[in-house]
């Protein structure tokens, strides 16, 4: 069959388009997006610059281009996060509250926690917990060993028990 050519580069019958693409992935790599930056706008930034960087090799990459996307995503949240204030920013607006979540202070205490995680660890939670990888694709997103994302994960696990239960076992009072 022959290749059709759009105004993003060529495909072929049976694969999807770039446009197609960013239309059925691009709710869960907002969704990672926003769990790395716990803001709504960055996050939007953020998959924009990571489409934007990916764009240009979409026909390279072939089936494993959604990979590709989240490892320039995490790359370039790093860079980010090296580069920005990472302090409060005052808002006018508050965010908009989904109708559908059950137990918005759980999940707002999770956000939170996962934004006091040093970047790598952050990352490594996204990815194994959020996203469902295994620590292999964990670690080839990030282009680590395997070694680093267990002891990332192990860290940051403690970490936001830690967080998320001050309690120490044993500890009668209250938290």
């Amino acid at each position: 069959m022959p290749a059709v050519v759009s105004d993003v580069g060529v495909s072929t019958p049976g694969t999807p388009s770039f446009e197609e693409f960013v239309a059925s992935r691009g709710d869960a790599l907002w969704r990672s997006a926003w769990l790395l930056t716990g803001d709504g706008h960055l996050a939007e930034d953020l998959v924009q610059a990571a489409l934007a960087k990916a764009w240009p090799h979409f026909d390279r990459t072939g089936p494993g281009f959604e990979a590709y996307v989240r490892r320039v995503m995490f790359t370039t949240y790093a860079a980010w996060w090296r580069r920005r204030w990472n302090g409060e920013r005052p808002t006018a607006e508050l965010p908009e509250r989904s109708a559908e979540v059950a137990d918005l202070d759980g999940r707002r205490d999770l956000v939170a926690a996962l934004a006091q995680l040093p970047k790598g660890q952050r990352a490594v939670v996204v990815l194994r917990w959020f996203e469902d990888l295994t620590e292999a694709q964990a670690a080839q997103t990030l282009g680590v060993s395997v070694g680093t994302v267990k002891s990332q994960s192990a860290r940051a696990l403690r970490s936001l028990r830690s967080l998320l239960d001050p309690k120490e076992p044993g500890d009668d009072r209250p938290a």
